[in-house]
């Protein structure tokens, strides 16, 4: 139940502990990547601080958190949410944009930790020089991962005090130098913004370091379910005002060293006076987790949305507490925990990580404007001119931030190749599942129904169990799949006292949990659809136990058993699950690019988790049955037959 969704203190305070971990600590790094090595000059400092703060109000504030925030899907968020939402205004063109859209921001999943982590952490310098900071970052990020197994929800609750501290801290910082330099508040002037970008030499390419101080939007609109939007755009006017005036204090004290370099000093620790500096290391480890920690749980709701919208196979999905949806995948907790070792020790210092950090992320604030000009003209049914122009807006800056940022690509090759494999996984899973539904032969459920109830009650065959359950895929209330008729008459025909055909109906509200019962001929016979939402993980087992419980209750079965369908003799009713699984066969005629997609997609399948165990039904009787998929059949083969003299 989501208490913390309407506007109240407690809800702005989840907002600041969940929504802004990841855009709040990027003072950590921001003017520091800016101003790099180059010489301390006021239209470097002036023009860099007016981007910044354009930035956040175009990007962040404009963009993200009066636009795409509305753009809620059941008051949930994200670019799967997104295209849940516009998905059937689409044809097919909104999935490659929802999978780069996902693709890159699970690239920020490891990309993030090491960098806030590694940039708190690098201020320990100043306190004890030549500190090997390498494995206290190495130590808190595994740590980090190796707690996501016991769930969240008691640390989670002090990610919001201690977040409003951190902001807290921040706007002090800020407000202390601002006083000290009252004119640095000219910087806000966007001519600076021009003037840096046209004059300073190579200014543009700046732009890749100044789009670091808005990364942590894409995932704020993610996280938009935690705590909803009038929380998140009411603490925002706070967080805004911190982050800001933080940066200005910052660009106040690199002023007093004009025409010097930073020579590795971090602005965000200098600006720090002494007594402050340790506990704001501290604080600022404690902020760097927290933001690690949102971006690592939203990449779990991220797969698990994946998985219900057939973007990936099907993985083990724990639920460690009983908190609603806070899930655990293990799976994913090791890929991110191995990516972001590999960063630490590729990378070694926040420094290096910057060069890295950003392309992602402008890929999926593409990827999110596209989806977003689908609801702005389908689902709010704006002025296709404004719709137009607003847009216009986004994608020239993204752009530009792109190429600025693809300059980065010969400093994070390496991670070119983990976006990639998420890609093709994605790709794979997607349109190769497109292809087996394709093929998919239904019959009229109701028209099979007299044969099915001759069976049940042709005692010459013996019984396969009292209550038989297929999965079944069809959409139409009254159809099944072909496959299941053959299943159930082929060979030797499994008779039972009734069948059951479920249909999981996956909507596109996040947590719907209700069904219906499609009603067959006869009373041996039964459809039940399911519709669940996507961010539930389906428990077919204990969802047909209560559906049995509910019918008979209902007395719409008599088969002279218990009200939960058991015996007198047995405490558990007597069903069987069957699964049909499918392989390629060998019959089939593919060219190059099918067959390449259809192994891939089958070699995903054996290292993903049994449809069993995904659908919750470990405790089941269940029978898998394997079928062949003849995709392309052979036609003809070059088989001939040789005549040979009779011999006597």
């Amino acid at each position: 139940m989501k208490t913390t969704h309407k506007l109240s203190a407690a809800g702005l305070i989840v907002a600041l502990g969940i929504i802004y971990g990841d855009i709040g600590t990027s003072p950590l790094y921001v003017m520091k990547a800016i101003v790099g090595d180059r010489p301390i000059s006021q239209l470097l400092v002036y023009g860099s601080i007016s981007c910044v703060f354009w930035t956040l109000t175009f990007q962040t504030t404009f963009k993200y958190i009066l636009l795409t925030l509305s753009a809620d899907n059941h008051g949930e968020g994200g670019v799967f949410s997104l295209y849940a939402l516009v998905r059937r205004f689409g044809k097919g063109r909104l999935v490659i944009p929802t999978i780069l859209g996902a693709t890159t921001l699970l690239a920020d999943g490891i990309i993030t930790p090491p960098i806030s982590v590694a940039s708190a952490v690098e201020g320990l310098d100043i306190v004890v020089a030549d500190l090997p900071t390498i494995p206290i970052v190495l130590a808190i990020l595994t740590g980090l991962f190796f707690f996501q197994r016991y769930g969240t929800q008691k640390v989670g609750t002090f990610f919001g005090p201690i977040m409003a501290l951190w902001f807290g801290m921040l706007l002090a910082l800020g407000i202390v130098q601002v006083v000290t330099h009252p004119q640095i508040l000219t910087a806000l002037n966007p001519v600076y913004a021009y003037e840096l970008l046209t004059a300073y030499p190579s200014g543009f390419w700046l732009l890749g370091a100044v789009f670091l101080c808005t990364t942590g939007a894409e995932a704020l609109y993610s996280d938009l379910g935690h705590c909803g939007r009038q929380n998140i755009r009411v603490s925002w006017i706070f967080v805004k005002i911190a982050l800001v005036v933080n940066y200005l204090g910052q660009a106040a004290w690199l002023m007093e060293g004009a025409g010097r370099q930073l020579d590795g000093r971090n602005p965000f620790f200098s600006i720090m006076p002494d007594w402050l500096l340790l506990p704001g290391i501290l604080l600022a480890t404690a902020a760097a987790v927290i933001a690690s920690q949102a971006l690592i749980s939203g990449s779990y709701t991220l797969i698990n949305e994946a998985i219900s919208l057939n973007f990936w196979p099907r993985v083990t999905v724990r639920n460690p507490t009983d908190f609603k949806g806070q899930i655990y995948i293990p799976s994913i907790n090791v890929i991110l925990w191995i990516g972001c070792i590999l960063m630490v020790l590729y990378f070694k210092t926040s420094a290096h990580m910057e060069a890295a950090y950003g392309f992602s992320i402008t890929v999926a604030m593409l990827m999110t404007t596209f989806l977003l000009g689908y609801y702005l003209l389908y689902i709010r049914k704006m002025n296709t001119a404004a719709i137009v122009g607003i847009l216009l807006v986004f994608v020239v800056i993204e752009i530009a931030f792109f190429t600025a940022n693809v300059v980065k690509i010969k400093e994070r090759w390496m991670f070119l190749f983990f976006e990639l494999f998420i890609f093709t996984v994605m790709y794979v899973w997607y349109f190769a599942r497109k292809t087996n539904n394709r093929f998919l032969r239904f019959v009229n459920l109701r028209e099979q129904a007299p044969m099915l109830e001759r069976l049940s009650q042709d005692e010459s065959v013996p019984k396969y169990a009292t209550h038989l359950v297929y999965l079944s895929k069809a959409d139409r209330n009254y159809e099944i799949e072909e496959k299941i008729i053959r299943s159930i008459l082929s060979k030797r025909p499994k008779r039972a006292d009734m069948y059951w055909f479920l249909h999981i109906n996956r909507v596109n509200e996040p947590y719907a949990l209700d069904y219906e019962i499609v009603p067959v001929t006869g009373t041996m016979v039964v459809k039940i659809v399911i519709n669940v939402g996507f961010r539930i993980q389906p428990r077919v087992e204990l969802y047909f136990r209560q559906v049995m419980r509910d019918m008979a209750l209902r007395k719409e079965f008599d088969l002279h058993l218990r009200a939960n369908g058991s015996t007198p003799y047995c405490n558990e009713p007597d069903y069987r699950f069957v699964i049909i699984e499918k392989y390629l066969s060998n019959a089939n005629d593919l060219s190059l690019s099918d067959r390449l997609l259809m192994n891939g997609y089958y070699i995903l399948k054996k290292l993903s988790v049994s449809e069993a165990k995904a659908f919750g039904l470990d405790r089941s009787d269940v029978v898998v049955e394997r079928m062949p998929f003849v995709y392309q059949p052979i036609t003809e083969t070059p088989l001939q037959r040789i005549t040979k003299p009779f011999e006597q």
